[in-house]
């Protein structure tokens, strides 16, 4: 029996911390099983494989990466208290940090379901979990006996203060202008996806260079674990095509016009065009007796038609310079661009590229609409949303209608490009969320939302720092010479070598993400591809300003409107009442959402402008202060022998003496007021926080007598001293108080 306190161990240096790789303690019926630490962070990568019981006719990998809650001592905050049900965003975008670089490793043909499960089980609150998961993962797989074309190694690049940290903690990331995650091969990079605040191309360029080579004890690490505990690999030959099939689909096609099908620059009508090809091949095929019985190589026709669509395009290009739409390799689409498309949205933007169109809807909402997300470090909130729809009409396909983990990147690295020039949640407190409806597409729908997601948020009044706009890069490489593609097409997506979305205001880059399709990318490329991409974010960032220069000065009629109200901090207590009912009223008679800060801030959201002004009227309300020579209906509270004590507004209190109760002696205050009733008084005096209030002023008002602040002035005192107290709040007497109805005015 193994000895599971003796497993084999392999450490490793990175950004000056240990990195630790552990295999042969746990999981051990796995095919591969990877315990990766750094810090108090451990993640358990694990690999499984089985022969495939038929072909899928693509590679069944299966990605799942999971943040246990016990790993931070947390208990899940679902109704059931455990990790069941879907995943978390950050969880299947995590997926797809780790399924993008390990897929293009795995060689063509392979038979088998592969299932990468990555599991979270200790959390530090210090070290990232996400990267250490993708070199897990890479790890596990070399362990196993699935061929596999690695390792690579994910690592996270910050700076801060001017200088690149790698796998910043959290407090770094927070200094930060970069964050971008990555994986990288001994020789070059394979994965890039992060965010930057508006950093130029050069300095990014350089990011990645430098976390290459940092991140190379990583890669030395997995060799060295491979070498000492790793399985034997699987026997796997590639299948070999039949050349004689190969040539005569190839002559068929041909014969058919496959080049002239290539060269129709509509998606649509060229997807007709290579159908007619594909029709006429299977026919030609069906006539000849040498291939019509043989379902095996009519089973492969698709196959080869695609390698050899793949070649003509590829070659075209590189000979030529012409790409499947006529356009050189550097030209952008045509754009064209309409604002204010909805009526009733408080934003929204119509963009379009070429045949890639999305319309982008934003809009306003209060505090109270802010997402909060259960996580490892805590309840999150965010109040920036970006959600990217690609409903099946858009392509024109029937499909079930569900969220995909492709729709949730594509709507985090659009939300990433454009959170950086958004306002502070200080000067435009508002919740926002960004709707991409893609509505058809032809390459670069995600780069769509970029700029029309900029769009929309402009013309909902949001006062951007400045435009965002997006595009889609494309690689073809031939051994030694490569030609990079700007503004790549659906086509050219699937027959070139990368995928390399940039997006950034005139300035510089704001969210980047690259996937290859061949074992890496050196540095020369990368820097070509931001360079060019630069010059067509340039051109769509012009276009962008002939539809919509600038912000709009107003927000729509019916997005909610804002204010801020400053109230003294102890009648809060007031405001909300007691359980809430004082704010509940509020809400409900209003419709506003009403957020009290201790400072006395409050935040009102209201749907209207005259809500708004209902909502701020009642929270005032309970702040206000008395006006001198003002009347108010106010209310007895206590009846005391010099007078009786009235609340004139909520929680202010005010002195009306026996002499001011009446134009007529009075001998007792009872006899004139009652508990709980309503009294008219008039203000007629104000010393901080002691008030006298006056009936008797308001009854000669009624009379044809205006009030004198003379005549009923507090009479002054004698040197001898205050033999009556402190003051008319109070419940003492002033010396002119002593003899009831001695003050006359």
């Amino acid at each position: 029996m193994q000895d599971i306190f003796h497993p084999t161990r392999v450490t490793a240096a990175v950004g000056g911390k240990e990195v630790v790789f552990e295999t042969g303690r746990l999981a051990n019926q796995a095919h591969g099983a990877v315990w990766i630490q750094c810090g108090g962070t451990v993640a358990l990568v694990t690999v499984c494989s089985q022969p495939l019981e038929f072909d899928k006719g693509f590679f069944p990998l299966t990605v799942e990466y999971s943040e246990k809650m016990y790993a931070a001592g947390r208990i899940p905050g679902s109704f059931f208290r455990r990790e069941i049900g879907r995943p978390s965003e950050r969880e299947t975008l995590v997926s797809r940090l780790i399924d993008r670089p390990i897929r293009p490793l795995f060689p063509k043909g392979l038979k088998e379901d592969v299932q990468v499960l990555a599991n979270v089980i200790s959390a530090d609150q210090e070290n990232e979990s996400d990267v250490l998961a993708l070199t897990g993962a890479s790890a596990a797989l070399m362990l196993s006996p699935l061929p596999f074309e690695g390792p690579v190694a994910g690592g996270r690049i910050g700076r801060v203060d001017g200088r690149f940290v790698l796998n910043p903690s959290y407090a770094e990331q927070e200094r930060s202008d970069l964050n971008i995650v990555f994986a990288a091969s001994a020789d070059a990079l394979t994965m890039v996806e992060g965010e930057a605040d508006i950093v130029p191309e050069s300095v990014i360029a350089e990011a990645l260079e430098w976390a290459r080579k940092e991140i190379q004890p990583l890669i030395e690490a997995q060799l060295k674990l491979r070498e000492l505990a790793g399985k034997p690999k699987m026997d796997f030959t590639p299948a070999e095509d039949d050349a004689a099939l190969t040539a005569r689909v190839t002559e068929l096609a041909m014969a058919a016009g496959l080049e002239a099908a290539l060269r129709v620059p509509e998606k649509l009508a060229r997807k007709d065009a290579r159908k007619a090809v594909r029709e006429h091949v299977m026919q030609g095929l069906s006539d000849d007796p040498a291939w019509a019985e043989n379902e095996e190589a009519l089973k492969s026709v698709g196959d080869i038609l695609g390698a050899l669509e793949k070649n003509v395009v590829r070659g075209r290009i590189v000979r030529e310079g012409t790409r499947i739409d006529g356009r050189d390799t550097r030209t952008v689409r045509p754009i064209q661009i309409q604002t204010g498309l909805l009526p009733r949205a408080h934003g929204s933007a119509l963009f379009a590229r070429g045949e890639t169109k999305s319309m982008v809807v934003t809009t306003l909402g209060s505090s109270t609409d802010e997402q909060r997300v259960d996580s490892l470090v805590g309840d999150v909130t965010k109040r920036f949303m970006l959600h990217y729809n690609f409903p099946p009409f858009s392509v024109g396909e029937v499909k079930p209608v569900r969220v995909s983990r492709r729709e949730i990147g594509h709507g985090a690295l659009a939300e990433k490009a454009l959170r950086p020039v958004l306002p502070s949640d200080e000067a435009f407190p508002f919740t926002l969320r960004v709707v991409s409806e893609t509505l058809e597409s032809n390459g670069s729908s995600s780069m769509a939302a970029v700029c029309g997601g900029s769009l929309s948020l402009m013309d909902a009044g949001v006062p951007v720092s400045a435009p965002v706009a997006g595009v889609a890069m494309g690689l073809i490489k031939e051994d030694d010479q490569f030609i990079v593609l700007t503004d790549i097409l659906g086509d050219e997506d699937a027959l070139g070598d990368m995928d390399f979305k940039i997006a950034g205001t005139a300035e510089g880059v704001t969210a980047v993400q690259m996937d290859i399709k061949i074992t890496g990318l050196t540095t020369e490329i990368m820097a070509r591809a931001m360079e060019q991409a630069r010059e067509a974010r340039l051109h769509i960032l012009g276009k962008m300003a002939e539809a919509l220069e600038s912000p709009r000065t107003h927000l729509s009629k019916y997005a909610p409107q804002h204010a801020e109200v400053f109230v003294n901090p102890d009648i809060i207590r007031l405001i909300i009442g007691p359980g809430g009912k004082n704010i509940k009223a509020i809400t409900s008679a209003t419709g506003a959402s009403v957020d009290i800060e201790d400072s006395g801030r409050i935040s009102i959201f209201a749907p209207t402008q005259e809500a708004m002004e209902k909502a701020k009227e009642m929270v005032q309300y309970y702040d206000q202060r008395p006006d001198l020579g003002k009347n108010y209906t106010a209310k007895v509270r206590k009846i005391l022998e010099i007078g009786v004590i009235v609340e004139i507004l909520p929680n202010v209190e005010a002195l009306v003496h026996v002499s001011q109760l009446d134009v007529n002696r009075v001998n007792q205050p009872g006899d004139v007021a009652h508990l709980g009733e309503d009294m008219v008084v008039k203000v007629i005096e104000i010393n901080g926080d002691r008030i006298r209030a006056s009936r008797k002023a308001v009854l000669l008002e009624e009379q044809g007598h205006p009030w004198n602040p003379e005549e009923t002035a507090r009479p002054q005192r004698e040197p001898r001293g205050d033999r009556g107290g402190r003051g008319g709040d109070r419940g003492g007497r002033d010396r002119g108080d002593r003899g009831r109805g001695r003050e006359r005015g």
